[in-house]
């Protein structure tokens, strides 16, 4: 079993940044790959970002590539999602997530494990 729990949520302006961040406790966390999700209101939840157990490896989401950064640190149990140059579009619910070793890393059903989320707020 593992327990995540996000932080780092908060409004900002369009253009801002804010840096997400997901402590680990429960099962070694650094055997994980992990995940960073996204669910607006009324949509489905979205990959964002996913990122392999030693960091060697990360994938992103098209509509975020090049503004989100995805990272972790084993020592310290956490994974974290830097977003720079935030949209209106990027407002939802962020969840990070740990893979389970089946499935595609943007399929949702191939996360056992979620946080409770954090809400991002982007203005205009």
């Amino acid at each position: 079993q593992v327990q995540l729990e996000e932080s780092g949520g908060g409004l900002v302006q369009a253009g801002g940044s804010l840096r997400l961040s997901c402590v680990a406790s429960g099962r070694p966390f650094s055997t994980y790959r992990m995940g960073w999700f996204r669910q607006a209101p009324g949509k489905e939840r979205e990959f964002v970002a996913s990122i392999s157990w030693s960091a060697g490896s990360t994938y992103y989401a098209d509509s975020v590539k090049g503004r989100f950064t995805i990272s972790r640190d084993n020592a310290k149990n956490t994974v974290y999602l830097l977003m720079n140059r935030l949209k209106p579009e990027d407002t939802a619910v962020y969840y990070c997530a740990a893979y389970t070793g089946a499935g595609s890393y943007q399929s949702t059903s191939a996360y056992d494990y979620w946080g409770q989320g954090t809400q991002v707020t982007v203005s205009s």
